[in-house]
Order: C-alpha cells, then structure tokens, then sequence
C-alpha cells in the first residue's frame, strides 16, 4: 500500500482505466442514516461532534481537555467541467478532482462527451477529529458516499445517500465519505466540521483495482 499523501488536483487522464463497482444508492431518511449520521433541517442550531484528542497510554486526557478546538465553516463547492467533476471547500482551503463521469482516460474538462449519470470515485477519507455537516445553499438533490467506520474499508462497504435538497446531511466523525455530489451542472453547500480537520484517506483505485460509479439521478430511490 503506498501511505503517500494524495493528490488531490490532477487530469484526469493520468489515472488509469479501470473496472467499475457500482454503490448502491440509498434515499436519505433518518432510519437509512444510522449510524452514519442524520438529516439536518437547521443548520444554525445544529453542534457537530468534536472528538477528544486521544490519550498517548494508560493515563487519560483530562476531561475538560482536549475537545476545545471547535469547528470552523465556508462553502463546499461542488461543479462539473465537462466530465470532471470538482469540489473545492473554503472552511479547510481545499480544492479537489472528485471524480468523472467516463473513462477518465477518455475524459474531457472542456465539455461533456457522455450523460452525467454517475460519478466514478476514486478516493474516500474520513476524519477523526469531528463530524462533518453539509447543508445546500442551492436548490437541487445531491448524493453523498459513505461507508461504517473501520480501516478496512473494502468497496462492498460503500453506499451513497440520496437527498432532495431541502435539508442537510450530518455525517458522524470517522464516516467514510468523499466531497457532495451534484445532481445538477453546480450546487454550494453551507460546510461546517472539525477545525483540527485530520483525515484519513483510500485511495480506491490503488487499493482496489476499482472505481465506485455513484449513481447520480433526479429521482428518488425506491
């Protein structure tokens, strides 16, 4: 396994070709998001988790210790450029290739050569620090990956949930996910999480030998 940091900025045609796994695509509800989280009807009175900063042997962080760095807020932008699909998160400075739409060996930023009915995921990360919550300033349905927490992820593990756009999803800390998944060309969303903002990263495609093709569609889920 290469423990390399990813990068996150990148054509699209240098990563490889690859076999599709495809994520099964949940609708949204607070019975579906157990254990991952829930949905967020306000996002102005709605805490997320801050994790405690872990002890370093058998003495234990004192209490009213080690949770105090808060969270901080922007905007995650999520926007399609032809096949590409980018994410860019002002609240840690972040700017990422999501994923595509097609092969991306055959994938184009400049226009679309195929629908937009997926996206192929390469990379999933979760944060141990805090939870994450994602409330769209946009109207529109979103989808967002997600996997129970564990290190040995595998793709099977991965499935997506489906929102309508008239609330916000709340994962908890440690959920595996990547960024939010438009259904349309371009949606904001209102990013509040953890400000220390460690993360933990798979890369899919090394790991794997796969991408996970995330349905994306207007319509429900059954």
């Amino acid at each position: 396994m290469n423990n390399a940091a990813p990068v996150y900025k990148f054509d699209a045609s240098e990563k490889p070709t690859l076999d599709l796994h495809t994520v099964p695509l949940i609708a949204a509800t607070n019975e579906s998001l157990e254990g991952y989280g829930c949905l967020v009807d306000d996002p102005d009175n709605f805490e997320i988790e801050i994790v405690r900063w872990p002890a370093q042997g058998w003495r234990p962080v004192d209490p009213d210790t080690g949770d105090e760095g808060g969270w901080i807020e922007g905007v995650f932008e999520s926007t399609w450029r032809g096949d590409v699909l980018y994410g860019q998160n002002d609240a840690v400075n972040g700017d990422y290739v999501l994923g595509w739409s097609v092969d991306p060996q055959s994938a184009s930023a400049d226009a679309a050569t195929g629908p937009r009915d997926k996206v192929l995921l390469w990379h999933l990360n979760y944060h141990p620090d805090g939870g994450q919550l994602f409330y769209p300033l946009n109207p529109g349905p979103f989808v967002v990956p997600a996997a129970l927490p564990g290190d040995d992820i595998t793709p099977d593990k991965v499935v997506a949930f489906w929102c309508d756009g008239s609330c916000g999803l709340y994962i908890h800390p440690i959920i595996w996910h990547e960024g939010v998944f438009p259904v349309g060309n371009k949606q904001r969303f209102f990013d509040r999480q953890g400000r220390v903002h460690a993360r933990v990263s798979c890369d899919v495609g090394e790991e794997f030998g796969v991408y996970l093709s995330v349905p994306l569609t207007t319509e429900r889920p059954a």
